[in-house]
């Protein structure tokens, strides 16, 4: 109840011990303390304590590196496609990774559809996620263009940017 004081939560024992139970949250021994744990996400249900940031970076990065074939950018979007049956599988690791500047992410089986909030945090998404898989724009095996936008667009639209 602490850290959720100091985090700005107000939050009464009766409630938090209740939503701990509606969470299935347990406790689990970590070193020499007893701390609460929720149930792993997919098949493994053991109740863990979260993991660390470094331990979610080193998670995403592994990821990219194995499933992330193209970031593509338009506007506020950034399109990431995978091999078939990979994007759940990414989009997790990036949602996890809670990266400053997602809105959501959308996955179907080999695209994720990231929405950020704005054309200039989509290019940092992309160059970031293409860092972390080991490829950077200026990579000569991977090309980065830019279409040609309307007289109208400002020049921080980069409608249709392609990063690969």
């Amino acid at each position: 109840m602490e850290i959720l004081s100091r985090d700005g939560f107000a939050v009464a024992q009766a409630t938090l011990s209740r939503d701990l139970v509606e969470l299935g949250a347990v406790k689990v021994r970590e070193g020499k303390t007893l701390v609460y744990a929720v149930p792993g996400q997919g098949g493994d249900r053991t109740a863990r304590v979260a993991p660390g940031l470094e331990e979610v970076s080193s998670r995403l990065r592994r990821q990219c590196e194995e499933l992330l074939v193209t970031a593509r950018v338009s506007a506020n979007f950034v399109v990431v496609r995978t091999p078939p049956g990979a994007a759940n599988y990414l989009a997790s690791a990036i949602d996890h990774a809670d990266e400053t500047g997602i809105l959501g992410t959308i996955a179907g089986d080999d695209t994720i559809l990231i929405i950020t909030g704005g054309a200039r945090r989509s290019r940092a998404l992309a160059n970031r996620l293409l860092a972390l898989a080991g490829r950077d724009r200026t990579d000569p095996s991977h090309r980065a263009h830019r279409l040609k936008a309307p007289a109208s667009r400002h020049s921080d639209d980069d409608i249709n940017k392609e990063i690969q």
